[in-house]
């Protein structure tokens, strides 16, 4: 049940705040009445799977939330494709629940504009993905809560590619700051390219074997076994030593195998998905066997970072870590 609590401003909120949702679920949990009801959101209507297309064609519709925790089956594809659809032209924001053993599923609204993904959430994850989407219409003058857990990630995000960029030369910086139109067009692609000054002759790229790499992500996991676990928390590495391992290997990861790697709650290691693939350093593949999952592998400018970042590594004779 929704800690109210953790919000208790917003208890009685007023519909004033013009927040109109479409709720679709074979059977809604009783936390997402409890959120709407304390931000003052609006059900418009309520669907299950298989009559909610035709509502998110609404006028004046806000928000669709997806609740696929309480249904035996999996999410039909087609709805899945249409939801993938919210947030283009001016839509409705996204906001998709879903349980542990479907969270695969969550592939397929990997990249959606304006989505936010969750798996299995908390009262305070449900409370801060509603929030966002509230405090991001007319509302957002009245209300000044922010994301604490979404800063603390973007600025490891930003440290992580800092060093990347400072070894390797090539991963993007992710933070923002005076560039050139070519410079700002490369950092949104999540890719530095070299700069101008002399280098000397090119280095030619490491031969790497997937065993080094995955030699290196299990020393990572020890320190689990001495040191909390969050003293460590960098899902954004984890997942690219995970994917460029398995590029090596010729093997694709799923969402969920991927969320295991980060090695951070799973709608932690959603939101990083989603933030790796805007900056282009993830890309998702349609599964053709089931076209509601997708694996995710490293685009290719992020394998030639990997590979230089390995490269320099061996050139100033240090350790991968």
């Amino acid at each position: 049940m929704t800690n109210l609590s953790a919000a208790p401003e917003l208890i009685g909120a007023p519909y004033a705040l013009a927040v109109n949702a479409v709720l679709i679920a074979e059977a809604a949990g009783a936390d997402v009445d409890a959120a709407f009801a304390a931000l003052g959101i609006r059900v418009r209507d309520r669907a299950d799977f298989a009559a909610a297309a035709p509502l998110l064609d609404s006028a004046r519709l806000d928000l669709v939330l997806l609740d696929a925790r309480a249904s035996g089956a999996a999410v039909p594809a087609p709805l899945l494709d249409r939801l993938a659809m919210c947030g283009l032209e001016d839509g409705p924001a996204l906001v998709a629940i879903f349980p542990a053993d479907q969270i695969d599923l969550a592939g397929a609204l990997l990249g959606a504009p304006r989505a936010q993904l969750l798996c299995d959430p908390g009262a305070g994850e449900l409370l801060a993905a509603l929030l966002g989407v509230v405090a991001g219409g007319e509302a957002a003058a009245r209300l000044s809560l922010a994301d604490v857990t979404r800063d603390s990630e973007a600025v490891r995000l930003r440290r992580l590619n800092d060093e990347v960029a400072r070894i390797a030369d090539i991963l993007a910086r992710l933070t923002r700051g005076e560039f050139a139109e070519e410079d700002e067009i490369e950092r949104r692609a999540g890719i530095r390219a070299p700069d101008m000054e002399y280098r000397g002759p090119d280095e030619p790229m490491p031969e790497i074997a997937a065993a080094e790499i995955r030699a290196v992500i299990r020393a990572r996991r020890l320190r689990a076994q001495y040191f909390a676990s969050d003293l460590f928390a960098d899902p954004a590495w984890d997942m690219l030593l995970d994917l460029f391992a398995a590029g090596l290997e010729r093997r694709r990861v799923s969402v969920s195998s991927l969320c295991i790697a980060a090695a951070v709650p799973p709608t932690t290691a959603l939101r990083w998905i989603g933030t790796m693939h805007d900056a282009g350093l993830f890309r998702r593949e349609a599964d053709p066997g089931d076209r509601r999952r997708a694996y995710i592998v490293l685009s290719e400018k992020a394998q030639q970072g990997m590979r230089s970042y390995v490269g320099a590594v061996r050139r100033a004779g240090l350790s991968l870590v």
